[in-house]
């Protein structure tokens, strides 16, 4: 598969994406370290804060507390192992020196507080992405997806000639199952968390390479036993360069050169004349709501559908910036960057959070025609450990929409 990212070079040549690449590097360089500082020392340090004789009570059997502390920590050194794979490959694929010299850049001694929870997030998201625990959930969120592209382009004789673009690609397993299916598909992702793991496991991994993880590790709270608190799941499910090798058997096209990926924000990158009318097909899955302000990605995908192309969503309306309290890394570029990159893209200021309704009304305003859409009955849950005391549904939003020339 392609090893490199469309946008990768641009992103060490200026200084502000540099510095947010690096955190991201560093924060899972540093995962292992502050893991178990900021985890299991903590819970040691408040559970011998206790009475002497209520944490005796608790230390050893039945209880076993300061065993379950020690089992944590081996599998945060497992955890790592991922962690480090990842920032090795990462600093292959961005051309970033391990070692570099004093006068030079150094990724090191870098990372933020909020990268550091974003490498943990990141790691997490394997459990959906890429384990065989999270198949259900991927079958909720990418079956609509891509029975809907079967039912839209079943005349087309070569799946390989629809282009289809998936903004927010995550991990990359969306973007890998519709390019199994057959199509031409381009990943596309701002985060620069998602795009270093990603990278590891759609491009590097060996055929015979599984690698454990323990997804609920860190997470002492709504536990029904330590069980499944420490409960192992092995990554990946399946192998992405072997299942896309199986895939292209009796296609025109290989799917290597079928899927790609970019690194850059969506709405700067796809918004111009050289991506307009480039694609059939855009999907949206878990996406729309990480905007600002969404009428930025509306006229985004208008910009890159053919005229009668199609836009499929799945997905909640969270919202992730109502308030102001969660920051794109965008915003973090552009607070960083020279006076002409202000205000660009995801990171321009303002924002505004709307009904499913009115952002129907905004969709058939903005040049679309609504051709399907139901609210899913199912509940669905996103990033999900079952055995936890504490669950979380979104009812969510299933919509196809026709670009209309007028």
């Amino acid at each position: 598969m392609n090893e490199n990212w469309d946008g990768a070079k641009e992103s060490m040549d200026d200084a502000a994406e540099r510095r947010v690449l690096f955190s991201a590097l560093d924060s899972f360089r540093q995962y292992r370290r502050l893991a178990h500082l900021n985890v299991t020392h903590h819970k040691r340090q408040d559970f011998y804060t206790l009475p002497a004789h209520h944490w005796q009570m608790l230390a050893g059997p039945p209880f076993n507390i300061s065993s379950k502390f020690d089992q944590v920590d081996h599998a945060i050194d497992v955890n790592a192992e991922v962690a480090e794979r990842i920032l090795e490959t990462g600093l292959v694929a961005f051309g970033v020196p391990e070692d570099p010299p004093k006068d030079e850049d150094n990724f090191r001694n870098t990372t933020t507080t909020g990268d550091v929870e974003k490498a943990n997030t990141t790691l997490r998201q394997f459990l959906r992405d890429w384990s065989e625990e999270g198949a259900e959930e991927r079958a909720a969120h990418f079956q609509p997806i891509l029975d809907d592209l079967e039912t839209l382009f079943k005349d087309k004789e070569d799946k390989g000639e629809v282009r289809v673009l998936v903004p927010g690609a995550g991990l990359g397993r969306l973007a890998f199952e519709i390019c199994r299916a057959g199509y031409h598909t381009e990943g596309n992702e701002i985060s620069f968390h998602a795009l270093l793991a990603s990278n590891w496991v759609l491009n590097t991994l060996q055929p015979e390479e599984k690698f454990d993880y323990y997804p609920a590790a860190l997470n002492f709270t709504n536990q029904l036993s330590l069980k499944d608190q420490l409960n192992k799941i092995s990554i990946p499910d399946v192998h992405p360069g072997q299942a896309l090798e199986l895939s292209s058997q009796g296609k025109k096209t290989h799917a290597f050169d079928r899927m790609n990926m970019s690194a850059s924000d969506f709405t700067i990158t796809y918004s111009d004349d050289e991506h307009r009318g480039r694609y059939d097909s855009v999907v949206t899955v878990f996406f729309i709501d990480t905007a600002p302000n969404v009428i930025r990605y509306i006229e985004t995908i208008f910009n890159t559908l053919r005229d009668g192309g199609y836009w499929i969503n799945l997905g909640p309306l969270k919202w992730h910036f109502a308030g102001g309290h969660e920051q794109s890394s965008s915003q973090r570029r552009n607070e960083e960057a020279p006076s002409a990159a202000k205000n660009m893209g995801i990171g321009a200021p303002g924002s505004v959070e709307l009904t499913n309704d009115e952002l129907l009304l905004l969709v058939q305003h903005m040049g679309f025609e609504i051709e399907i859409f139901e609210m899913r009955p199912d509940g669905q849950s996103y990033i999900s450990e079952v055995a936890s005391m504490s669950q979380h549904f979104y009812r969510v939003s299933h919509f196809i929409a026709r670009k209309v020339v007028k």
